[in-house]
């Protein structure tokens, strides 16, 4: 399988007013490596050096790290660098999948392999929550007996036709409701609306995390640190397992979309959170560089060592 290689470094600095005595941060910023994604480097700097560290899967199987800092400090910076390669996502034709009142009995009815783990996911969540009125928002696109992708991909592009997208408008914790009366938002909004549209109709949808490659602006170099964590939406299809689309960018996930984490909603895959003891206030700043390095063959890694 052909595959691009990535390289990502994501810096997050914590500037205290006051000094921190200890603080303990759990982590989500190490790449799946599953499907069609492969993790070929992951590592983590931390100044000043953590006195605990420790890594575990999740419930959802992303990998989840957890650190302790301790003595006085004023500062602290966590420097994720990973290198990926992705391959292509198989996507089906869209009116070649299934009915998706079918799917939604299907999810309902059969407790066993993937439906079961998909089933999980029809819920709503706390970010995501099943409504009335997102399930008649998104009726309009799950018209009778339409195939199952058919429907996702229309839903997707009203959502990015319908909403604007405006990093001024909301903040983490700025609920679903209030991003569906103002109509504007960021790519955690578009997500976490498709999500709750999708499970208000009885399909399963998760929350996925990651990062996106973008490109220069025209005639410019791409200047550094100015990309981002992003956030889109996978459902599930019998038979092909979960299918991502991106409704921000309208689009379905495919060589540029780098996969960090999937939960039910951000509360799942937050990629920094903490607690502290000491300290009157912080300021946190974030750089994000990814960075494309061409096409990733398995065999030149063996050739070079790794």
């Amino acid at each position: 399988m052909r595959r691009l290689a990535y390289e990502i470094t994501h810096v997050t600095t914590y500037q205290y007013v006051g000094s921190v005595s200890i603080s303990h941060h759990l982590l989500r910023l190490a790449p799946r490596g599953d499907g069609k994604q492969r993790v070929l480097t992951h590592e983590l700097t931390v100044n000043p050096a953590p006195a605990v560290v420790s890594e575990h899967r999740d419930y959802f199987g992303n990998r989840a790290q957890f650190l302790t800092i301790e003595g006085a400090h004023t500062r602290l910076t966590i420097r994720a660098h990973s290198r990926v390669a992705i391959g292509a996502a198989f996507v089906p034709e869209p009116g070649e999948t299934a009915r998706w009142e079918a799917v939604r009995t299907l999810c309902e009815a059969d407790h066993s392999g993937p439906a079961l783990e998909a089933h999980e996911f029809t819920y709503g969540s706390a970010l995501a929550p099943v409504r009335r009125e997102y399930g008649e928002y998104a009726a309009v696109s799950f018209t009778r007996h339409r195939p199952l992708l058919d429907a996702v991909l229309d839903l997707t592009q009203r959502i990015h036709r319908d909403f604007i997208f405006d990093p001024a408008a909301t903040v983490v914790s700025t609920p679903v409701h209030e991003f569906f009366t103002r109509r504007r938002g960021v790519c955690q909004d578009f997500a976490q609306f498709q999500v709750a549209c999708l499970r208000s109709v009885g399909l399963p949808a998760r929350y996925v995390s990651g990062y996106l490659e973008t490109d220069a602006l025209p005639g410019q170099a791409k200047l550094r640190g100015v990309d981002a964590s992003h956030a889109w939406v996978a459902f599930f299809c019998p038979g092909i397992g979960w299918i991502e689309v991106d409704p921000t960018n309208n689009c379905l996930p495919s060589l540029r979309h780098i996969v960090v984490a999937y939960g039910r909603d951000y509360a799942d895959v937050s990629p920094l959170k903490g607690v502290i003891m000491g300290g009157q206030g912080q300021a946190l700043s974030v750089s994000v560089d990814v960075v494309a390095q061409g096409t990733w063959e398995p065999e030149a890694e063996v050739a070079n060592g790794a």
